[in-house]
């Protein structure tokens, strides 16, 4: 994991509200370069033990319904660079022309397979190609799409400082996101008035108090909430 220096950060994020978690995070290099290592071996093992399963699943899509298997979308991870997620395509091949970035609970456009697989968070899988190119980590705040990093506060780009992850303690207490939504509600605007700021405030508690057994403890909550 490159853990720049602070005066080779972007410039959007040398500021004084980066500059604490920047100092924080900076304390533990070694744990950082741990969290790496840790990122590439898991990863590396997990694809080759659940490539059967996750070319089951590519099958499963296939047969429910027409277009590609993987979902491809731009999202913003350490230091702003922008790289392209991998997901399990859980929603029809039009999704994007028919609606707006979030999903909601009923959204028509998910397909049978891919509530299923939204259920138990197998759609995540592929995420583990992300892993193991060091675009993301198991452990660490979720990647947004460019629009929505377009609308952070100067705050908010202290967790750019590391990879985005998988999974985190936001993602467990928001993994029924859908609650904060009323219908009729612009969900953009929510999301970013609302929802997103409560999500960042768990993010950056969490570079705060940055450790590599806090993470596993992370892992192990995650796994726990998806049973």
């Amino acid at each position: 994991m490159e853990f720049r220096r602070w005066e080779e950060l972007p410039a959007f994020m040398q500021t004084s509200q980066v500059y604490p978690y920047y100092c924080a995070l900076a304390a533990k290099r070694g744990q950082l370069f741990w969290k790496r290592w840790l990122d590439f071996v898991l990863s590396t093992i997990l694809l080759a033990g659940l490539s059967p399963i996750m070319a089951g699943i590519a099958l499963w899509i296939k047969l429910d319904s027409p277009g590609p298997v993987f979902f491809r979308q731009e999202r913003v991870t350490q230091y702003g660079r922008v790289f392209r997620i991998y997901k399990f395509r859980t929603m029809s091949a039009d999704a994007q022309k028919r609606g707006g970035q979030l999903t909601l609970q009923n959204d028509s456009r998910i397909t049978k397979v891919g509530a299923k697989l939204r259920g138990c968070r197998l759609d995540e899988l592929p995420q583990l190609i992300n892993i193991w190119k060091g675009e993301m980590s198991f452990v660490g705040t979720r990647p947004e799409v460019v629009k929505y990093v377009k609308g952070y506060t100067p705050e908010m780009y202290a967790t750019l400082l590391l990879p985005a992850g998988v999974t985190s303690e936001a993602s467990i207490c928001f993994k029924d996101e859908e609650r904060f939504f009323q219908p009729g509600e612009e969900v953009d605007k929510v999301y970013l008035q609302r929802v997103l700021p409560m999500k960042m405030a768990y993010n950056l508690k969490a570079l705060r108090h940055f450790s590599l057994l806090g993470e596993c403890l992370t892992m192990v909550r995650t796994f726990l909430a998806v049973l």
